[in-house]
């Protein structure tokens, strides 16, 4: 009696741990399939590989000024005789990393916007998107007013770069901005260093903003979806490799 008691405690033991193991395997290959869903949910999407500008179009257009051309592979704006020909993402992001290479003139300034929200009473992009300067340290009058809030790779007239990592005009430097309105982080690194880092929205915003030239506008900054954009300063500048990946 107690050999067949033993058999049957063996048996439901064999049972039990088949059952939990087939509940692992299931719970493993969910797992899996969940990352890899992850995983596509955060590819990097491609906005300028430089044979294509269909990712873009001007503020307020429908089509590319003609100002901004395709270059040896590179996004090449060269200003014409009016200025306003900024352009802007045909997409609009929230939470993301954008990286990019970036190359100015001498004396050069430009900048990169996101939060962007197109209106026909606002103008230029930055009346609504905040601007990550792109500028010739070296030269430009920007980069020597203290605080460097104009300097390259500033948040434009709100937080100064860390350090100055900037290279020279006529030589590329790569940018990853990344925006998280979950996290309420936002960040710039130029060439491998972490040279600013804010708030993207709530009352530390609020008060960057206030405490900037952007204190009166009504709408600056107040988009937390919106369209990439790229400066037309009345400068030459290139930009190129342009990706961004949602997170």
């Amino acid at each position: 009696m107690k050999k067949i008691t033993f058999l049957i405690l063996v048996f439901l033991v064999f049972v039990a741990c088949k059952e939990t193991s087939k509940k692992d395997q299931e719970s493993v290959e969910k797992e899996v399939v969940q990352s890899v869903k992850e995983d596509n949910a955060s590819e990097w999407i491609t906005l300028f590989d430089g044979t294509s500008m269909d990712k873009w179009r001007g503020y307020l257009r429908d089509g590319m000024p003609e100002e901004w051309t395709i270059n040896n592979g590179n996004l090449l704006f060269t200003p014409g005789d009016e200025g306003g020909k900024d352009i802007i993402t045909k997409d609009t992001f929230t939470n993301f990393i954008l990286s990019l290479e970036w190359k100015i003139s001498e004396g050069g300034n430009s900048g990169i916007f996101w939060g962007v929200h197109e209106d026909e009473n606002l103008k230029v992009p930055y009346n609504t998107g905040p601007e990550i300067q792109v500028l010739d340290n070296e030269r430009h009058k920007d980069a020597f007013v203290n605080p460097k809030f104009h300097q390259a790779g500033a948040l434009y007239d709100m937080i100064e770069p860390m350090h100055d990592v900037c290279k020279p005009a006529g030589e590329w430097n790569h940018c990853v901005l990344e925006v998280n309105h979950k996290t309420n982080r936002g960040s710039v690194t130029l060439n491998g260093t972490v040279i600013c880092e804010f708030p993207v929205h709530g009352e530390a915003w609020d008060r960057m903003v206030e405490n900037s030239k952007f204190k009166d506008w009504e709408k600056f900054g107040k988009y937390q979806t919106g369209h990439i954009g790229l400066q037309d300063h009345s400068d030459k500048v290139w930009y190129r490799n342009i990706k961004i990946k949602a997170l």
